[in-house]
């Protein structure tokens, strides 16, 4: 996740809930991206540092346990960085430009500069994080298959070129699908931090409850004796992700034959959200700062260790290591 702000509940349903589920069977390295938050919002890092504490406290809340998986800070492993800029030596430009959120993101972020090299090449950065670890496995949704993809030719094409000891050093990653729920923003687009549009794990009660009450619904319902549809109503996919089979049949019914308005049916996706919500909350009261802190240290060492095993292998199949150089 990139500490842009705090996280929402897209991204709890499309990353963290999995993230979760994975730490019981698989070694996992989860970071917070903060060199990836550079990309777009270059222009202004004084929220990084209290950005990432609180998308590491979300981390937390959600259930990742330092414990069994690996917690780290981007910027605190340099080995992405030496690898990033190892792998951009190889990779062709026409690859990070057909990658789709390249242009997707141009086109809905109209407000900010995105003409950098940063941003274009964010791609291959995500690639370096990727293949610093050697990893088997990538747990994405189906809208990031094309990031791993791309890792996936960037690793070919490194080992294409470069072989220690006649072995292969960067394992083709595949993509692990996770499910992820169509969750829509409070303004019927993807919930998107971008957009303004989010409900966060921290929202307290009260402000989920005003959320809910502004949010877009089935525009054939203009009238609360129209009838609508569930199915083309942006509430009525949250009630599909959080509300119990009750509840869903009760929103069905009275949207299609009218008999329940907007108000009530976005009331009772509150109910549902607020239950999902409370142990959440609960669980990020329960850490300090100072936990806080020890927690993305160890992590950022356990990681950066893990991350020179994978250096010393690339940098000796491009005879770049210093056992090469001292032959000079």
């Amino acid at each position: 996740m990139r500490p842009t702000g705090k996280l929402h509940l897209g991204n709890y349903m499309g990353a963290l809930a999995n993230w979760v589920k994975l730490q019981d069977q698989y070694d996992c390295y989860f970071f917070i991206a903060d060199w990836h938050a550079l990309t777009s919002d270059y222009a202004d890092t004084s929220q990084i540092a209290a950005n990432t504490r609180d998308v590491l406290l979300d981390y937390l809340a959600a259930g990742l346990d330092p414990a069994r998986s690996v917690l780290f800070l981007q910027s605190k492993v340099l080995q992405h960085a030496e690898l990033n800029l190892l792998l951009g030596m190889i990779t062709p430009l026409g690859w990070l430009e057909r990658v789709p959120t390249y242009k997707e993101q141009q086109e809905n972020l109209t407000g900010k500069d995105l003409s950098n090299y940063g941003f274009l090449g964010y791609p291959l950065l995500m690639a370096s994080d990727i293949l610093i670890y050697q990893p088997q496995f990538v747990p994405v949704g189906n809208d990031q298959t094309a990031h791993v993809e791309l890792t996936r030719e960037v690793a070919r094409r490194f080992n294409q070129f470069y072989k220690l000891d006649g072995r292969e050093v960067l394992p083709e990653p595949k993509v692990l699908l996770t499910p992820s729920p169509k969750l829509p923003g409070t303004d019927g687009r993807k919930m998107s931090k971008s957009y303004g549009n989010t409900i966060l794990l921290t929202d307290p009660e009260p402000v989920v409850r005003q959320k809910l009450k502004t949010m877009v619904t089935d525009p054939a319902r203009i009238r609360r004796t129209d009838k609508g549809d569930p199915d083309v109503c942006p509430v009525g996919d949250m009630h599909k992700v959080f509300s119990t089979p009750e509840t869903l049949a009760k929103v069905y019914d009275g949207c299609r034959s009218a008999g329940i308005g907007c108000i009530e049916c976005k009331g009772w996706a509150a109910d549902a959200l607020v239950k999902v919500l409370e142990p959440i909350q609960i669980r990020r009261a329960s850490f300090t700062g100072t936990q806080v802190s020890e927690i993305l240290e160890d992590g950022s060492n356990r990681a950066r260790a893990r991350a020179e095993q994978t250096m010393q292998e690339v940098r000796a199949a491009m005879q770049m290591s210093q056992d090469s150089a001292a032959g000079l």
